[in-house]
């Protein structure tokens, strides 16, 4: 059984929905995240501890892994979750200030969050990091693609990383989910549904979650789409140890 689980982002949504499903599997729950009364609340209802987090800051992150060690003795999962979007193009609509915060998010989030955990969960050669990245990070995603390129770069990021840290015994594996029913679409939802495009629930990604950290396999990027069975992406078999890589 996974003992103690870790998310960030776990205040609602996809990672509110990881949390509960582990908890009810028995395992002792971290909420990490910058909603603290959101956060409170899912740790109160699932019998976990919640630690503010702001996954943008490298000592956060730490303080989240240190959190959940020094209450529950270690630590098995860590399940990056956090993540905005909504910095638009690169024409009139771009934002600058949520482009840099999308990237921050996403992507230094997830760095932060893999090297606050791995110090944690190599030396005992076990243990799995689940990263969300998004449907959006394997397709273009015209509508945000600023969104679309931070979750390209995470996939790259827990690829690469995985075959870097094969020895280690632990997983790392990401979750490219779909449109999910949560707080990031909700002002768009009706839109989505109205084009006739599904919408999952995130129990749905949480059950993924919870199979990948079982499977046990590493360096994947799995596909969850609603109403359908998570699906690993196949992606071309590139090697760049060859000479003439660039």
């Amino acid at each position: 059984m996974t003992n103690v689980v870790l998310v960030t982002g776990g205040a609602s949504g996809i990672g509110a929905a990881v949390v509960r499903r582990f908890a009810r599997a028995g395992a002792r729950v971290v909420i990490a995240d910058v909603d603290e009364r959101a956060g409170a609340a899912v740790a109160e209802v699932t019998g976990g501890l919640f630690v503010p987090t702001d996954v943008t800051r490298e000592q956060d992150n730490q303080a989240a892994v240190r959190a959940a060690v020094t209450a529950f003795g270690g630590l098995d999962v860590v399940h990056l979750n956090a993540g905005v979007g909504g910095a638009g193009g690169a024409g009139e609509d771009f934002d600058l200030q949520r482009y840099r915060q999308t990237l921050a998010v996403n992507i230094d989030g997830t760095m932060f969050g893999i090297r606050a955990a791995l110090p944690v969960l190599a030396p005992a050669g076990r243990g799995a990091i689940v990263v969300t990245s998004s449907l959006a990070g394997l397709a273009p995603a015209p509508f945000d693609p600023v969104y679309s390129a931070s979750k390209h770069a995470v996939i790259g990021l827990v690829r690469s990383l995985a075959l870097a840290w094969t020895e280690s015994g632990v997983t790392i594996n990401a979750v490219c989910p779909g449109f999910v029913d949560t707080p990031m679409i909700a002002s768009v939802r009706d839109a989505i549904v109205g084009r006739g495009l599904a919408v999952a629930d995130p129990a749905q990604v949480a059950e993924a979650v919870e199979a990948i950290v079982a499977g046990g396999e590493t360096g994947r990027a799995w596909m969850v789409q609603a109403g359908r069975p998570p699906e690993p992406v196949e992606f071309p078999r590139v090697d760049l140890s060859r000479d003439g890589a660039v």
